[in-house]
């Protein structure tokens, strides 16, 4: 099906980013995602775009993304069958093309009657381009993100000029237009009535929405639409189990609502089984803030009862003896140990033994985390870690400690240095009860918070802001309790999350 720029949506805003400096970024609705490693330039532009191919499966639909590299920028169509159409590439004016070196009297070939060239002969290059033309099929000579052929016969993007093989010297870029191909008969294996995209439905919000409910059918507003595509990301599904951590040295970091927060929101939107695990090395504060079940069993009656929970005959309800249901926010809790004389610290074999018997009964795994990135609980909590969120509140000590873990993490190397690249730092205005968030100090809160999540923005993936909430400050958390702004933020960090999935 043959597709024009008009008819792909231009939401969400896409953006592929390739340096001179060897490093490439796509960023997705404002939320930057790493490109691999490249060896050249077009390595670069080929990973990134892997990237993009993968943003138009998860949608369904074709994507518009913005290209810019070091020699130029310009606008691609990108197919979730991997197919790229160009719409738009300018070279930078300050890189021109190359010239064929001037033919000289001393270098000059007789021709084919045996006499040399005429003085005007001598004097024109032996190739040359009016400058009108040049600037006309910039867009189709030079195309460095072209696609490579996945097939020997596969025809080429109409418009575009072919690369030559490559010589000595490198490749060189064919001046000649590719001629236009005949049209022929499509087969109707190619041709679908169905409408692939999905429609966008009128407004539902604001003034938009009132006059949509009054008869005047009107387009949702771009905060709508915003939120409409976090809300579609948080209820995706995706093949096999992933885990979260959430993690921070420091304690009051806002770890053990971020944990509700975001298990609430994926739980409620996907409708996947979604447990809360409090893996905290000593005593965990994530049962004192969620709703307690009909038992008192913990992550160590868990692991002694693994291998009957790992038995192919176990039924799945049975997991619900040893997890604390949320009834309203639809999400299961796995306390950590809350006897007083108990001792026991959790060992690197039992992570591994109660993450299998977790995934085995829910997709989505968030795990609270302690303040000890040394004990073995939460070294191995890293290693089962599918993507790393770091909450701060706006404290200078709590940033201090969100910035250690990260550099900790990073200077590991491998798997850890990957996380910490790939993270979602969540910042919170405030969550001190003690000081008053009314007047100058709402205010002094307010720019704090932007000054921490500045300083965060270049190191990791997406960073997100949270509003002071009261409801998040004492007892039991409630998705439902938080305010509209509040729902929203914590929505807009769950997407962010989700996005590294």
């Amino acid at each position: 099906m043959v597709t024009t720029p008009t008819e792909v949506l231009a939401f969400p805003s896409i953006r592929a980013i390739v340096r001179d400096n060897g490093t490439a970024e796509v960023v997705v609705a404002g939320n930057s995602r790493v490109v691999p490693d490249g060896d050249t330039l077009q390595d670069l532009r080929n990973n990134a775009l892997a990237l993009v191919v993968g943003e138009a499966q998860t949608l369904h639909r074709p994507v518009r993304v913005q290209i810019e590299d070091p020699e130029g920028h310009g606008e691609l169509i990108v197919h979730p069958d991997n197919k790229i159409e160009s719409v738009l590439y300018e070279p930078r004016p300050t890189r021109r093309r190359a010239q064929a070196p001037e033919t000289t009297p001393e270098t000059a070939a007789p021709d084919s009657n045996g006499t040399a060239p005429t003085a005007a002969a001598e004097a024109t290059p032996a190739l040359t381009v009016p400058a009108a033309r040049e600037e006309a099929t910039a867009t189709v000579e030079h195309q460095p993100w072209a696609p490579k052929p996945t097939e020997p016969d596969a025809p080429a993007v109409k418009g575009a000029a072919a690369l030559e093989p490559a010589s000595a010297n490198g490749p060189t870029v064919s001046d000649a237009v590719a001629p236009e191909e005949p049209l022929t008969r499509r087969s109707l294996k190619e041709t679908s009535f169905l409408v692939s995209t999905p429609a966008l439905g009128p407004a539902t919000q604001g003034w938009r929405g009132a006059l949509t409910r009054l008869g005047f059918r009107m387009a949702p507003s771009p905060e709508e639409v915003a939120e409409r595509e976090d809300i579609r990301t948080v209820s995706q599904h995706w093949p096999g189990p992933r885990t979260i951590a959430v993690v921070n040295r420091k304690g009051g970091a806002n770890k053990t609502p971020t944990v509700v927060m975001l298990s609430a929101i994926l739980a409620r939107y996907s409708g996947a089984a979604t447990v809360a695990w409090d893996n905290n090395e000593s005593q965990g504060t994530l049962g004192w803030r969620t709703e307690k079940g009909a038992h008192n069993r913990s992550v160590l009656d868990l692991i002694d009862s693994s291998t009957e929970l790992l038995s192919p005959s176990t039924n799945a309800a049975e997991i619900a003896k040893f997890v604390h249901h949320q009834t309203a926010d639809k999400f299961d809790v796995l306390r950590s140990d809350e006897n007083e004389e108990g001792d026991h610290e959790v060992t690197a074999e039992e992570v591994d033994i109660a993450h299998q018997v977790l995934t085995r009964y829910y997709r989505l795994v968030v795990m609270d985390s302690g303040n000890t990135a040394r004990a073995a609980n939460w070294r191995r909590m890293i290693d089962h870690t599918n993507q790393l969120v770091v909450p701060v509140t706006a404290i200078e000590d709590r940033a201090e400690a969100a910035r250690l873990t990260l550099q900790t993490l990073e200077s590991r190397g491998g798997h850890y240095a990957e996380l910490a690249r790939n993270a979602v730092v969540i910042v919170s205005e405030s969550t001190d009860a003690k000081r008053s968030m009314t007047g100058e100090a709402l205010k002094r809160a307010k720019a704090e918070a932007q000054r921490i999540a500045d300083g965060f923005e270049p190191f990791v993936r997406a960073v997100v802001r949270i509003p002071y909430d009261p409801a998040l400050i004492n007892g039991p958390i409630r998705y439902e309790a938080l305010q509209p702004a509040t729902q929203r933020a914590w929505l807009a960090a769950a997407a962010a999350v989700a996005r590294g999935f």
